[in-house]
């Protein structure tokens, strides 16, 4: 439920508002705006009433929401959020670029590669220490050490940094390197008990959606995170399975207004993965932005031909730069910068 004050409301009536909420069994999540104060019942509403909130002082009206989705609507918080990591702001007026290898491979390719993306431009440097892979030969990444690699050429660039999360007891780990984007991936979307355990810690979650998730399962996903109390939430549209195979996956741009619609966390999209091609993530990432996409996830590789993983949909720097002075223009139209 929603109970949305009156801009006259002093700090009294939310108090009395919040206490009923606890005394029904249920937590408040407050989101204090400019002209109102909104505060949302979390929990089984079905104890709750509308009119049991409408003759308190300081109530405009109370809402019950139909969604289960709650702490993430935007119905609770009508304004968009920014998460922000160390200082890099993700869902405000710059779209950011989070860019890296898939999988690390060496201290080496890391530092020249964050050096180079930090002159570009790149907001975020991520690389992938553990591999989810579908064939079990496959290369599963350095591992525990392929994080100080990360680590390392991040901090000598002042770039916040990015990798995947793939199971619980890896968390401790990320938290000893101090990991400051911790990923969901596609294949744990739905792996409650892993996002109950990044909802309990204060790090910025990138939640990828599954390749079959309909978008109120990806909402859901987030909202394990959110009652957890980390709200530091952000979506990534990363391609849906469909029956087509000319491309790896099929970029969903409507997901990104529809996403919108229903949330105030930021949303991102990763044209690599959708498209599976060096040769499709420029137009998909054009599209992406006039979307109104709030960044993009991209794979950079020195020598993509030469890339332990996803060879095929890494592009180069020089391909990445090329890239920027064509979406530079592209986000002035759309009210945005880069």
């Amino acid at each position: 439920m929603i109970i949305v004050m009156h801009g006259r409301a002093n700090p009294a009536h939310i108090d009395a508002v919040v206490a009923k909420i606890r005394a029904a069994g249920l937590a408040e999540h407050l989101s204090r705006g400019t002209e109102r104060t909104i505060i949302g019942a979390v929990g089984d509403e079905r104890v709750l009433s509308a009119d049991m909130f409408e003759t308190m002082p300081g109530v405009e009206r109370a809402i019950r929401v139909l969604k289960d989705y709650r702490i993430v609507s935007r119905e609770v918080k009508p304004d968009n959020s920014v998460v922000s990591v160390r200082g890099v702001q993700l869902g405000g007026s710059a779209i950011q670029l989070i860019a890296g290898p898939s999988a690390i491979e060496s201290a080496g390719q890391m530092q020249a590669l964050a050096t180079r993306l930090r002159h570009s431009g790149v907001g975020l440097l991520r690389g992938g220490a553990y591999k989810p892979r579908t064939s079990p030969y496959a290369f599963q990444g350095v591992g525990e050490a392929g994080l100080g690699y990360l680590q390392q050429a991040a901090r000598s660039q002042a770039m916040p940094m990015v990798s995947e999360l793939l199971d619980v007891r890896q968390l401790d780990t990320f938290l000893e390197y101090d990991v400051d984007v911790i990923q969901i991936g596609p294949r744990n979307m739905q792996n409650a008990e892993l996002l109950k355990e990044v909802g309990r810690i204060n790090k910025p979650v990138l939640l990828h959606r599954g390749v079959a998730s309909t978008l109120s399962e990806w909402l859901m996903a987030a909202e394990y995170i959110a009652v957890g109390g980390n709200h530091n939430i952000v979506f990534c549209e990363r391609g849906i399975r469909s029956f087509d195979t000319a491309s790896r996956h099929a970029l969903d741009i409507s997901a990104i207004p529809l996403l919108k619609r229903e949330t105030h966390l930021p949303v991102l999209v990763d044209p690599s993965h959708a498209g599976g091609r060096a040769s499709l993530v420029a137009p998909l990432a054009c599209a992406a932005i006039a979307a109104g996409a709030d960044g993009l996830l991209l794979e950079v590789h020195d020598d993509p031909q030469q890339a332990w993983c996803d060879a095929e949909q890494a592009i180069t720097p020089a391909a990445l730069d090329e890239l920027l002075a064509t979406l530079r223009p592209l986000a002035a139209v759309v009210g945005r910068t880069l």
